[in-house]
């Protein structure tokens, strides 16, 4: 739920002249003004309030277009019929011209009505579902050169409302392509994953975002959160228990979404109101769901959504696209590299003209396009993009990994560990494992692509990993740890991490400008916490009684990725990931509430050997 920013990237050789930004958005501005009028409109809803809407209409009127439509709680600015986006899409967007839409959501920005942080979907009355209706009922009769026909689009919170809006959707809606949407922000999005709350996701976030009072308004600038330190992990833990981030020193209060997020650390009403999953089921616009392997905000946003409509039978075409991205990558730049991985070739330029742009040609304009797979992913290890007809792929086979004695990974259990071995560790709230192994964000936008070799060498990180393998292993699915666990405290989290790790002769990149040494390299391709008290449910948590071993079964958000020949599988066990998560006490408290005194260190105990041992269950593709 992060605004994007957008970038302008240009290269240019040693003898080229210097870029000049200005002169590049004044040729793009000039070109929007010749091809296109702008309208700013009020459009009633069905309760009698008014949306503020931007409509970008082609000034070539020899033809009919379709509507592609964003709303937003962003701002739509500039505002003014004389103040113009630009550029209103992508370069192949406009090239293919539509007639272009923004909106302001209700109550933000100029348009009125009363803003709801992450609105629940009602059953009567007046929300974001028939406000899209209602907006594109408006736009069919009222906007002229129109072909009757209408798609949405949008990122992040965006991709939410797109999502939101294709639920009892307008006859015209034809295509919608939700993106890092939220599917559930009280579990798995943003705010809670596995009732573990996402502390650096939110934190400074809510600082920037303050719904304003229901008068419409002009936006007001605003800046984020100032923490005085690049070290982000020193700052948090500084700042103490949760209970310290109201106060003046830190939060700039005032934001009452940050209130209901300490208020509300179980999976209650207020978020399962707010989960989009069950809404989706049904829905009539051929979707496209788009996501990141590395997104570090909404990865199982577009997953949840997708499986959604699949698991209720779809009544449109339903395709799942995720590529090799952090949040929102695919939209800009090129794609062929994030963090110190590199893909081999422009994914996010592919996504743009191969996958999205023909998705809304065809369904807007009956444009000739192959047929879409059920699921169009980048494969990473062998670094290409695979089409499926299924999710996970036909073929692919639910096989465990099992921990082993001295730090063993492999696909049968093993002989040397009885049943009940285990694995110890002390996990002390005081230091918690970092997310990164150097001073920085807390939750950098690609810290999944970070090396984890720092973490290996903890004492309160447990290590298993396999043999080199001698065969490729491509695994294509949902990843579900089978954890048997104890504490010495009432309370813990435990946080899985399945890693690629790359032969030691792997050769480093030419060039090296930031001297990385990829020999070795620990890849994460999955890591999610888990809060052991929401074992049982999430909505009901229970302590742990000190020393019995229980079960914490749940499942991570897919991957698609191939290890390599001469690479070796590797999953960490640990019981922090911090300031990316808040800390748990390890005392059952109230941890919104829970004071410095309540933080205690703990022995976990990580059990292994035999069929019932911990392992990692994956989908191993024949």
């Amino acid at each position: 739920m992060k605004l994007l920013s957008c970038f302008l990237l240009a290269a240019f050789s040693v003898s080229a002249q210097p870029p000049n930004p200005a002169a590049d958005r004044k040729k793009i501005l000039d070109n929007t003004r010749a091809r296109y009028t702008k309208y700013d409109y009020r459009i009633p809803m069905r309760d009698g309030i008014k949306l503020f809407t931007s409509v970008y209409v082609p000034k070539d009127r020899t033809q009919t277009y379709p509507f592609l439509m964003q709303r937003t709680p962003y701002s739509i600015g500039p505002y003014g019929v004389d103040n113009y986006r630009a550029p209103l899409q992508s370069e192949s967007f406009e090239k293919e011209v539509f007639i272009f839409v923004f909106q302001d959501v209700r109550g933000r920005y100029l348009s009125e009505g009363t803003f709801i942080d992450v609105p629940p979907h009602k059953a009567t009355g007046a929300d974001d579902a028939t406000d899209t209706y209602d907006t594109i009922d408006w736009l069919v009769k009222n906007i002229p050169a129109n072909n009757g026909k209408a798609g949405i689009k949008g990122i992040s919170y965006d991709g939410f409302y797109s999502a939101y809006g294709m639920i009892n959707a307008h006859p015209a809606l034809k295509a919608a392509s939700p993106q890092a949407p939220m599917g559930d922000v009280g579990n798995g999005d943003d705010a809670f994953h596995n009732g573990a709350f996402y502390l650096a996701a939110n934190f400074g976030f809510y600082t920037f975002f303050k719904p304003r009072g229901p008068e419409p308004e002009r936006p007001r600038q605003s800046g984020g959160f100032e923490f005085g330190t690049p070290d982000h992990y020193d700052f948090y833990l500084r700042m103490g228990p949760l209970a310290n981030s109201n106060d003046k020193a830190h939060l700039n209060n005032g934001n009452a979404y940050w209130s209901d997020l300490l208020e509300h650390p179980s999976y209650d009403d207020y978020w399962s109101s707010r989960a989009l999953a069950p809404h989706v089921r049904g829905t009539t616009a051929a979707a496209l769901w788009v996501g990141g392997w590395f997104d570090a905000e909404d990865l199982s946003g577009p997953l949840k959504l997708f499986r959604s409509v699949e698991e209720a039978g779809p009544k449109a075409p339903n395709t799942l696209v995720m590529g090799p991205w952090n949040h929102g990558g695919w939209s800009r730049g090129d794609g062929n590299t994030l963090g110190n991985l590199d893909f081999g070739s422009k994914t996010g330029e592919y996504f743009r003209d191969q996958i999205e742009l023909p998705f809304f040609a065809f369904h807007l304009k009956g444009k000739k396009a192959d047929a879409y797979p059920k699921a169009w992913v980048f494969e990473t290890g062998t670094n290409q993009w695979v089409r499926h007809e299924a999710w996970p792929p036909k073929g692919a086979v639910e096989k465990k990994l099992y921990f082993g004695a001295g730090g063993t990974l492999g696909f049968e259990p093993d002989s040397r560990s009885a049943a009940g071995g285990f694995d110890e560790y002390v996990s002390d709230p005081a230091h918690p494992v970092p997310v990164l192994g150097f001073a920085g964000e807390g939750m950098p936008r690609d810290y999944m692509t970070v090396d984890q070799r720092f973490a290996s060498s903890r004492t309160d990180v447990l290590t298993y990993r396999t043999a080199p393998l001698d065969i490729d292993l491509t695994i294509a699915g949902p990843v579900s740890p089978m954890l048997r666990v104890s504490t010495s405290g009432t309370d813990s989290d435990f946080v899985v991490k399945l890693i690629d790790v790359y032969p030691n002769d792997y050769p480093d990149p030419d060039p090296n400008p930031t001297r990385i040494h990829m020999g070795g390299y620990q890849q994460m391709l999955r890591g999610e916490p888990f809060r052991g008290r929401f074992r049982k449910s999430f909505a009901k948590p229970e302590p742990f009684t000190p020393g019995k071993m229980e079960a914490i079964d749940f499942t991570m958000p897919d991957v698609c990725h191939t290890f390599r020949a001469g690479h070796r599988v590797m999953v960490q066990i640990q019981s922090s990931w911090f300031p990316l998560t808040d800390r748990n006490p390890q005392t059952f408290v109230d941890i919104p509430k829970a004071k410095a005194s309540d933080f205690q260190k703990a022995i976990e105990r990580v059990f292994r050997g035999g069929e019932s041992g911990s392992g990692v269950k994956v989908w191993v593709q024949q």
